[in-house]
This record gives structure tokens, C-alpha cells and sequence, in this order.
């Protein structure tokens, strides 16, 4: 078998849409807002999405600045999906917003934007994958 990178498990029990997500030793929950049926007792799938492509490149960012030794007291990234539908190209676009507390210069800044589209789940999402489906 290949490696696997990262692994999660949801479990719905009939309660509409509300589903627990297991993530390692991780509980979440998952749902859809009221407008859509749900409930709205947790982020809906596409906001997990967001969240996951936000956290890689906050952490690669921090793990950048530290190895660098710069002073950055806060990083913030805001990521949109916007789907392909609704864009000029026709692509599924996720739209990435960098925010920086600290002392960086503008060669700084441009460094940490090429280090931001270098995330893991940046490369990821950036290229074609293939989804395999199957029945326990």
C-alpha cells in the first residue's frame, strides 16, 4: 500500500446532516448551516477545506519566520472558495489573503508570499487529483 499522509472518519447517525469527524485523537463535528438544512453546529465540509489550506501555510510561514530568526509576532491567512462555476475560468479558485504582525520589509514580505504557495497543501490542491470510492 502506499503511504498515507493523512487519514479522517465521519460518522453520520440519521441527526440530518451533524456528523462527528475523527481525526487521530481528534473529535470534531461537521455540519451544514440552517440555510442549507443543517443545523450549524459545526464549519460545513468546504470550510474544513479552507481551514486545512489556511493552517498549512500558517505553519509553514511560522516554521520559515523561526528558522529565519525574523520578528513576526502574528501571521494570519484568510482563504475563499469560490467555485469554478462563479469564476472567469471556470476553475474551482481558492483565494489566499497573507497578513503579517511584525517587522518585515517588503523583500521579506515577497519572500514569505513564494514560501506560502510552497505549503504542502498548496502543491496539493494545485494539482489534479483522482478520488477512489469503494464499499466495506
Amino acid at each position: 500500500m502506499s503511504k498515507i499522509i493523512a487519514t479522517a472518519e465521519v460518522i453520520n447517525n440519521g441527526d440530518e446532516f451533524t456528523s462527528k469527524v475523527q481525526v487521530n485523537q481528534h473529535s470534531l463535528l461537521v455540519d451544514e448551516p440552517t440555510d442549507k438544512g443543517g443545523k450549524d453546529l459545526g464549519p460545513a465540509p468546504g470550510d474544513y477545506l479552507c481551514a486545512a489550506l489556511a493552517s498549512c501555510k500558517a505553519i509553514t510561514l511560522r516554521m520559515y519566520v523561526q528558522r529565519k530568526k525574523w520578528n513576526v509576532e502574528q501571521i494570519t491567512v484568510t482563504v475563499h472558495l469560490v467555485l469554478g462555476k462563479e469564476t472567469s475560468s471556470g476553475n474551482n479558485t481558492f483565494f489566499c489573503r497573507l497578513n503579517f504582525v511584525g517587522d518585515l520589509d517588503e523583500e521579506q514580505q515577497k519572500r514569505l508570499l513564494f514560501i506560502a504557495n510552497a505549503c504542502p497543501l498548496h502543491k496539493l490542491l494545485g494539482k489534479p487529483s483522482d478520488i477512489v470510492t469503494t464499499i466495506m
